[in-house]
C-alpha cells in the first residue's frame, strides 16, 4: 500500500497567503484552507504544530518575497540607480505582492509582533532606497528625505483615491518619480 500523499507545506502557506490578501488574517483558518486544498485538517497537522506556526511561516514567506526575491532579481537584471529605484517600487509592489503588503499592514496595526515585522521589512526597503539614492546625492538629509518620499509614493499610490487634473495617474507618478530622482 503506497503511503499517503502529504500536502507540501509550501501549498500551506501559498494558500494562507492568498486568504490574507483577500480576507485579513482572521480568515486563515485552518479548516478554510484545508477546504481550498481540498484535504483534510490531519494534514495541516502534519505540517505545522499550530496556526500560529503557519501566520509565522505566512509572515516569513511575504518577508522573503518582499525582500529577498526583490533584491536579487534587481541585482540579475542591474541597471543604474534610477532605474533599480523605479524597479524596487514595480517588484514590490507588484501585483502579486501588493495586496499581502496591505493586508500586512492593516494586520500590524492590531498586533505588535506583525507590527514588528513590518518595520523590519520597511526598513530594509529604506536601507536600499537610501543607498540608491545616496549615490545620486551626497547630502544625507536630502538623501533620507528623498528616499522617504519615494517609499511614501510607492505606498500611497495605492491608497489615494483621487483622480488627477493633469494628466493620468501612471504619468503623474512618473512626474513625481523624476522629482524625486532629480531627473
Amino acid at each position: 500500500m503506497a503511503p499517503p500523499v502529504r500536502t507540501p507545506r509550501q501549498a500551506w502557506i501559498d494558500a494562507a497567503l492568498a486568504i490574507l490578501a483577500a480576507s485579513g488574517p482572521e480568515a486563515v483558518r485552518v479548516e478554510t484552507l484545508a477546504a481550498e486544498l481540498g484535504v483534510t485538517r490531519g494534514g495541516f497537522y502534519r505540517q505545522f504544530a499550530s496556526r500560529q506556526e503557519l501566520l509565522d511561516a505566512v509572515l516569513d514567506s511575504w518577508e522573503h518575497r518582499s525582500i529577498d526575491e526583490v533584491l536579487q532579481r534587481l541585482d540579475e537584471e542591474g541597471g543604474d540607480a534610477k532605474s533599480k529605484v523605479r524597479k524596487a517600487g514595480r517588484l514590490t509592489l507588484s501585483k502579486e505582492l501588493l495586496p499581502i503588503d496591505m493586508a500586512v499592514r492593516e494586520w500590524a496595526r492590531r498586533e505588535p509582533a506583525v507590527a514588528a515585522r513590518l518595520e523590519r521589512v520597511d526598513n530594509s526597503r529604506m536601507d536600499y532606497l537610501r543607498e540608491l539614492i545616496g549615490t545620486l546625492h551626497s547630502d544625507p538629509r536630502e538623501v533620507e528625505a528623498r528616499s522617504m518620499l519615494a517609499f511614501s509614493l510607492m505606498i500611497a499610490d495605492y491608497l489615494i483615491a483621487a483622480g488627477h487634473r493633469t494628466g493620468t495617474r501612471t504619468e503623474i507618478i512618473q512626474s513625481a518619480s523624476r522629482l524625486i530622482l532629480g531627473d
